[in-house]
């Protein structure tokens, strides 16, 4: 992967906390710039390009069946191209959170539930958990992992059902330290939401180093 494909923001040290965010689907990198910048200024900030393009300057982590219903086998075609990326970007294993929007967020969740990488927390934002999508989300599949989820009440582009499905799940289910926020609005980052995300990034963070 180039550097063509993700925006940096905060510090360059290598050595510093990553965090990594994950755009929506049909949108890019720079979606997510505004967030980026209103996240603690001491992180590498990494804002990634989904791995597969649907058009011009718009791309996506997988292809579904369905807003919030990836398809398994492309789900684990992108985590293996996401853990490359990692590892490249992190090769001394600095404290790591995934913060995903939308479609980036059932990607996050994606990475969580898969454990290949020791995340500080995951933060799903106005999305979904990639249900019936070849990862377990069995009873405490995420145990002892700090997730950070935001939803809208009125969120008109996610699916309903996945969306109460997602927030009983890891509420009852899932075992997730969980930070939980719904609110009214749509689908779209409240400034609200952009700063409880920063003190739980600083939390998670500090915990880890």
């Amino acid at each position: 992967m180039n550097d063509n494909n993700f925006l940096n923001f905060g510090v360059e040290e290598t050595s510093a906390p990553l965090i990594v965010m994950l755009h929506g689907r049909g949108a890019n990198e720079a979606s997510l710039a505004n967030l980026a910048t209103s996240i603690s200024s001491q992180y590498r900030i990494i804002s990634l390009r989904g791995p597969i393009e649907l058009g011009p300057s718009s791309y996506t982590w997988f292809q579904n069946r369905g807003i919030g219903r990836p398809i398994p086998e492309s789900l684990r075609q992108s985590l293996e191209w996401f853990y490359k990326f990692i590892d490249s970007k992190n090769p001394n294993g600095s404290p790591t959170a995934v913060v995903g929007f939308s479609g980036g967020a059932a990607f996050a969740g994606a990475v969580a539930l898969d454990k290949r990488v020791s995340l500080s927390g995951t933060a799903i934002l106005y999305g979904t958990i990639p249900f019936d999508a070849g990862l377990s989300t069995e009873k405490d599949s995420l145990a002892h992992q700090r997730i950070f989820v935001a939803q809208g009440t009125d969120d008109s582009v996610m699916p309903t059902d996945l969306m109460a499905r997602t927030w009983d799940y890891l509420h009852n289910d899932s075992g997730a330290e969980l930070e939980a926020h719904r609110s009214q609005g749509g689908h779209e980052i409240t400034p609200e939401v952009a700063i409880q995300l920063d003190k739980w990034i600083n939390n998670v963070i500090d915990s880890k180093i």
